[in-house]
């Protein structure tokens, strides 16, 4: 197939708000990379950009936030990344679009990127690129960086007016990149009163947390969460920062009165004193940001508190996959081994417990080797659970659930783990070599692709007449399991599996209470031997 390019100095040119901006065309997609939606001084909410005479060039990525610590590259075969220069002045975002007609009122689809609320970017994984998807799907695909860690989530509410929402400026950021897109893309072919945000794991957390966020209402109209919830990942009872503040101010020798120095000090300097202080307050029970609060900006948890009258009505698609944190090496040889082999491996996991989730496991998932066990999550299934329960109470609910039960060629066969669905949402499984699999990627992501599109469309993940994914109702629950050769919708189909896993004992390493409970074990068994954590 022949390709195309252009980007002269005649086009593509889009005129936004604030001022004109070349991008370029590949092929069918006009692509636009690095456009500024805001400013923002550090710790405090973001602000317009300013108008701009002449053409900004916009075919380079922006800058994406710092990190708390040094991106170390691993498990590259399963989720293959990218790494791009850091800059605390990180609000960009990038747009592919078929068409640059100002009528042409096609879907928006938001990407927020994954990291939890502290790591990431919009271009992290090479599976973000918006190319294929908009392709695909006829759809304008927006991706963007916000600030994240220190920079978006630290709650510096007590030291200053201006520091009213510190705790929260990261989605903050995200709300001002929504306004932007309202104000500016029909020039790039979208529909401003259509747009669906999309987000896996740390970018499913920001939707749900936007969905609370009054800020946001009427910004969005479809939410995508793709293995998203966590239960505990947020403590929103314990806000008081001045434990962890003192902590980083002693620890670079400053005074409280010296707060406002923080805001011009190097980051690293700031990032390193919060790395040396968090994990012993954390253990004394203290707050250690690196999430939204909850304050009148933010309203806190809907599975605590109930969802916001808008996001009531919100359309939601919501998910996870089998085996989320499976990264380690696969169980190699399992296809020879016996089933007593078997369950001996499963026992190291399950304990006494490992009979009853072996059977809970058959009902289930029919068929399926009891080797996935080794890898089978609950932590983000359960919350999804949960999610479904609670949405599903409310009029015109309108949420589909799904689990992603694919199995890899990877170390004999793999599980589905943490991301493996990227590659088929964005259309990329070129990009991702693991994601290839004869006779059931193309039409996987066919699939999936279309699935995801038609419900930024239409707000139903419509596939074709041969399969039916009907919504959770106030009497059902179903959910699209989405397997290597089918499709398949069932009601409630795992959760004794689900009952039986947690039974045995399995804790989140992601709950902020059992990370705090691991941290104070730690730290009186160093104490013991006269060690003391810094």
């Amino acid at each position: 197939m022949s390709s195309y390019f252009e980007c002269s100095g005649n086009g593509p040119i889009v005129t936004t708000k604030a001022g004109k901006i070349r991008g370029y065309l590949w092929n069918t997609t006009y692509t636009f990379q690095g456009i500024k939606y805001a400013n923002a001084k550090r710790f405090q909410m973001p602000e317009e950009i300013q108008p701009w005479d002449g053409i900004k060039d916009a075919t380079s990525y922006g800058y994406v936030c710092p990190l708390l610590t040094q991106d170390v590259p691993n498990g590259e075969i399963m989720v293959p990344h990218r790494y791009w220069p850091m800059d605390e002045h990180c609000q960009y975002l990038n747009v592919w679009t078929q068409t640059l007609d100002t009528l042409a009122k096609k879907p928006v689809m938001v990407w927020l990127h994954g990291g939890g609320f502290y790591a990431g970017s919009s271009i992290e994984q090479i599976a973000y690129d918006g190319t294929n998807l908009s392709q695909f799907g006829d759809v304008v695909v927006v991706s963007l960086n916000h600030r994240l860690n220190l920079l978006g989530y630290l709650n510096l509410s007590e030291y200053g007016e201006k520091y009213w929402n510190s705790g929260n400026v990261g989605n903050a950021d995200i709300v001002a990149a929504l306004r932007w897109i309202r104000d500016n893309i029909e020039a790039f072919g979208g529909d401003p009163q259509n747009v669906t945000l999309f987000g896996q794991s740390g970018g499913g957390m920001k939707i749900w947390t936007l969905m609370q966020t009054p800020e946001a209402d009427g910004l969005y109209h479809k939410a995508i969460i793709q293995s998203g919830v966590l239960e505990d990942f947020i403590d929103e009872e314990n806000t008081d920062a001045k434990p962890l503040i003192r902590a980083m101010l002693q620890e670079l020798n400053m005074e409280e009165s010296d707060i406002e120095k923080w805001e011009d000090m190097p980051y690293r300097e700031l990032a390193d004193a919060y790395n040396k202080v968090s994990d012993k307050v954390l253990a004394e029970g203290g707050y250690i940001g690196g999430h939204p609060i909850r304050n009148s900006y933010y309203m806190g948890d809907p599975l605590k508190i109930g969802f916001s009258e808008y996001a009531q009505k919100v359309p939601v698609l919501i998910g996870s996959v089998f085996g989320e944190m499976g990264f380690a090496p696969g169980l190699i040889g399992r296809n020879q081994m016996t089933q007593e082999e078997l369950i001996r491996i499963v026992e190291k996991r399950f304990g006494e417990h490992t009979q009853s989730v072996i059977q809970a496991y058959a009902q289930a998932y029919p068929g399926r080797s009891i080797a996935d066990l080794t890898t089978y999550d609950i932590f983000f299934r359960k919350p999804v659970i949960d999610f479904v329960k609670k949405r599903k109470t409310y009029k015109q609910s309108n949420i589909y659930a799904y689990v992603f039960a694919v199995e890899f060629p990877l170390d004999d066969g793999k599980p589905a783990w943490h991301c493996s669905d990227l590659a088929f949402v964005f259309h990329n499984t070129d990009k991702v070599p693991v994601a290839n699999m004869p006779g059931v990627t193309d039409k996987l992501e066919e699939k999936m692709c279309k699935a995801w599109v038609n419900f930024a469309k239409t707000g139903i993940p419509f596939i074709d007449e041969t399969i039916a994914w009907p919504a959770c109702t106030e009497e059902t629950e179903n959910y699209m399991v989405i397997d290597n050769d089918k499709w398949q919708v069932r009601e409630k189909f795992d959760y004794e599996l689900v009952k039986q896993v947690a039974d045995s004992g399995m804790k989140s390493p992601f709950s902020i209470k059992e990370r705090r409970k691991m941290l104070q074990k730690t730290q009186k068994e160093a104490e013991e031997k006269g060690v003391f954590l810094h």
